[in-house]
């Protein structure tokens, strides 16, 4: 099975740890953990400060799943939760493979952190979610929920933990079968 993760630095494996921030070992990135359980070919297509495109890039027409998760950067930089969910709304219309081979997952709410230093941002992170299910209900396309995975963030209320990705992972997993 082919499957293409698109997302931001928390599908890419960005680890906040470091002063000029790399990556966490394969070991620990949901990407790869869910590439190693399940013998899938996975492509990561994760990339650091990604916010919502205008529009989506044409995936291979032989992908078998492709899983979207966006959206944080979005709030993060000032976007409504439903704004956000317009912006989203829009690139998965834009999207040509068939309905049955996405799965938007919206992503764990935030917490307090460096990055997150209001009430508000988090608030906004739970209503996106809800936002997400009714776009992927309105869609015809899967839906997951990250926030009922207990990730684990890091300091800044916004990046995994390595045992955030495997909670990810494990979450995911299960939501796959």
């Amino acid at each position: 099975m082919k499957v293409i993760c698109f997302g931001d630095s928390n599908s890419y494996g960005y680890d906040p740890r470091g002063y000029f921030g790399g990556r966490y070992d394969a070991d620990s990135r949901w990407v790869d953990i869910l590439a190693a359980e399940t013998d899938w070919t996975v492509y990561n297509m994760g990339q650091n400060g990604r916010e919502i495109p205008s529009s989506a890039p044409q995936f291979p027409a032989d992908t078998d799943l492709l899983i979207v998760m966006l959206g944080t950067n979005d709030l993060l930089q000032g976007k409504s939760p439903e704004e956000a969910t317009q912006k989203l709304e829009r690139f998965l219309s834009g999207i040509r493979l068939e309905k049955s081979k996405i799965l938007l997952t919206a992503p764990p709410p935030m917490t307090l952190g460096e990055w997150v230093p209001s009430q508000q941002l988090i608030e906004d992170s739970h209503t996106f979610a809800r936002l997400c299910q009714a776009l992927a209900e309105r869609l015809g396309i899967r839906f997951a929920d990250a926030g009922r995975w207990d990730i684990s963030l890091a300091y800044d209320g916004v990046h995994f933990t390595e045992q955030g990705h495997k909670a990810f992972a494990a979450g995911l997993l299960e939501e796959l079968k």
